[in-house]
């Protein structure tokens, strides 16, 4: 019998019961029963009391039931996140979902050395080999619930995203490369056949995108396959004069390039893959700056710090970067220059990154770019 049939039988049977027990202590009385007068009346005390008894306990023993009832669609819903969620208060720490329990091997309660990692202000924890990323809410009472984030699962995703993404661009510039080819293609076999005098025309247009595919083919190579850095000492001083002459056989007079650094500074990096990342950094000032308004100039600045940590900075007098390219600047072969490749920003970036840096564009009003590397004292 349900629960809603089962309190209304109850309350009849306790009815019934009471008049039949009415009724029995009346008729004793009235014949002087006495035995049958307490017996009538022990029998109602009794009904009375437990139906007291009963009502009393009813809401006691239904309200833990409501609170898992009230409670049970939430953590239905909560199992069903795929992300591991706990809170934690201390050196306690509870289990949320089913991802949680599974994680962490427990019903309920998490080990009390891995509750004090939630229950603190971390934002990383390790455990059975995996790394995850702590997205914490505060609660009340100190109360925290903790979101564990899988950070290699993270990584893989960007990772995949950043190769459908490479795909994508290679698959577009490639076609782009060979659609005219092909149409030059026809148009020499058609001119070969009639004797057109435009032949040597076409065949030489057809050799200059032939030629520009292989550049770009040879680029995303040299993207792709970047080696290991071979860090050496090099004086920065000698880096600059290198640096120096080859601007000035590329872009003198037209931009001049002023140069600033510590005298006789030493930094240990590989010299053929800082010289190509620095060279991208300046060409892509020089062209910025002829781009605007005279006079051009581009600014290079070496900074080696106490300890150790170097800082390239290249500046240019251009007119500045769209707040629209900034966030596309780095990707391979995105490009808003004519004939450009869009792979010195990319390489340049990789390169820094290769020697334990990077290469950021700082927001000023003045297009600065800042290649900076770790220690290069003890490498």
């Amino acid at each position: 019998m349900g629960s809603e049939w089962r309190n209304p039988a109850a309350a009849f049977g306790s009815g019934m019961v009471l008049a039949l027990g009415g009724a029995c202590f009346v008729l004793a009385w009235q014949a002087h029963l006495w035995a049958s007068f307490v017996g009538a009346g022990i029998v109602l005390c009794w009904v009375i009391g437990l139906g007291c008894w009963t009502a009393a306990r009813r809401p006691l023993a239904t309200a833990p039931r409501r609170r898992q009832e009230d409670a049970l669609p939430l953590r239905l819903l909560l199992d069903q996140v795929p992300v591991p969620l706990v809170r934690a208060e201390g050196t306690r720490a509870q289990a949320l979902n089913r991802a949680a329990r599974t994680l962490f091997v427990t019903n309920d309660r998490i080990p009390p050395v891995v509750a004090l990692h939630l229950a603190s202000a971390s934002t990383h924890l390790r455990h059975d080999g995996r790394s995850f990323r702590l997205d914490a809410v505060e609660g009340a009472n100190g109360h925290r619930l903790v979101a564990l984030i899988d950070a290699e699962a993270e990584q893989r995703a960007a990772e995949e995203r950043a190769s459908d993404e490479m795909i994508d661009i290679l698959g577009h510039e490639l076609l782009n490369g060979l659609s005219p080819i092909v149409s030059l293609a026809d148009s020499a076999i058609t001119a070969a056949s009639a004797g057109d005098a435009a032949l040597p025309a076409i065949l030489a247009t057809l050799a200059r995108r032939v030629e520009g595919l292989e550049a770009f083919t040879r680029a995303y190579r040299d993207l792709a396959r970047l080696p290991a850095p071979v860090r050496e000492p090099v004086v920065l001083e000698e880096l600059a004069d290198d640096l120096t002459r080859l601007f000035a056989a590329r872009f003198a007079p037209n931009v001049t390039l002023t140069v600033e650094g510590d005298d006789g500074a030493v930094a240990r990096i590989d010299r053929d893959q800082m010289t190509q990342a620095i060279w991208a950094l300046l060409q892509n000032g020089a062209e910025a700056a002829l781009a605007a308004s005279a006079p051009c100039a581009v600014g290079l600045r070496f900074e080696l710090s106490s300890s150790g940590a170097l800082t390239i900075s290249v500046t240019d007098s251009g007119d500045g970067m769209p707040l629209d390219e900034r966030a596309a600047i780095f990707r391979p072969f995105h490009t808003t220059k004519p004939g450009g490749s869009g792979i010195g920003l990319s390489l340049a970036r990789r390169i820094a990154r290769a020697h334990g840096g990077d290469v950021t564009l700082r927001p000023d009003l003045t297009t600065t770019f800042r290649l900076e590397v770790g220690n290069t004292a003890s490498v």
